[in-house]
């Protein structure tokens, strides 16, 4: 058809993946090259089928996975866009942040706000079990999605653990991957509370929304083989942030 995009790839039966599966990578491509960009409104099933060649069956499986992955949002009675850079959290492993978006296909991006060493205060404290008043490294990082803003996060760790961390704190674009590599940190479980917020006077420029607008926040802690060594409050942009669980009987 001539309407066609042009870099899609048609599934092929003669191949050994899954016709579903091919025609999630046929989707995910043309959103990842740009040729559906973020708020197209996608084809129709029928359309998308004659596109594709396959069942109405095959799609919606393929069409389930992008929804799932943060790369497409339905929407009742208007149809199927394809969304802006997106995390969706649920059931997942302990990762760090450029891990997890990687995993989601979308790229990494930290810009530092600002590094502080400073004493902790009863809150951070009690949260990393030291003693009040016991210097911590304090990271403030913009988290970025395909170059957009995801999120304002704010990290605590014990200064003693992580000599040099002040010092690298601009260079460092994973910070388990530089604790792991310079404070043989490595993280083995985290707690996570999850709350509804808004954003901040402060942080609504870098967010690029206005004060006050709803907002995730999400405090984690994390734990390695000798107890917790990070205390993490994040203030996450909602329409770019999902969370997301399977529940049983």
């Amino acid at each position: 058809m001539s309407d066609e995009p042009a870099g899609l790839v048609r599934p092929d039966r003669r191949r050994p993946e899954p016709l579903w599966h091919q025609a999630e990578m046929a989707l995910r491509d043309l959103i990842d090259q740009g040729e559906w960009a973020a708020g197209l409104q996608i084809p129709n099933e029928d359309r998308l089928c004659d596109m594709l060649g396959i069942s109405r069956i095959t799609l919606r499986h393929a069409l389930r996975n992008l929804e799932e992955a943060g790369m497409l949002r339905r929407e009742h009675g208007r149809g199927t866009f394809v969304r802006s850079a997106t995390m969706v959290a649920g059931v997942r492993g302990l990762t760090s942040f450029t891990d997890e978006m990687q995993s989601l296909a979308l790229s990494p991006g930290t810009r530092l706000l600002a590094a502080h060493t400073i004493a902790a205060t009863g809150e951070i404290a009690e949260a990393l079990e030291m003693a009040e008043g016991e210097m911590v490294v304090q990271l403030r990082r913009l988290r970025l999605g395909n170059g957009e803003p995801i999120g304002i996060q704010t990290t605590h760790l014990p200064a003693s653990r992580a000599p040099g961390l002040f010092e690298a704190a601009s260079e460092i674009s994973s910070l388990y991957r530089w604790l792991k590599d310079n404070a043989g940190i490595a993280p083995v479980r985290a707690k996570e509370v999850y709350r509804v917020g808004a954003v901040a006077p402060g942080d609504a420029e870098d967010l690029q929304l206005p004060s006050g607008t709803p907002a995730f926040e999400v405090e984690r802690i994390t734990f390695d083989a000798r107890g917790p060594f990070e205390f993490a409050v994040s203030t996450m942009r909602a329409d770019r942030y999902e969370i997301r669980s399977t529940l049983y009987v």
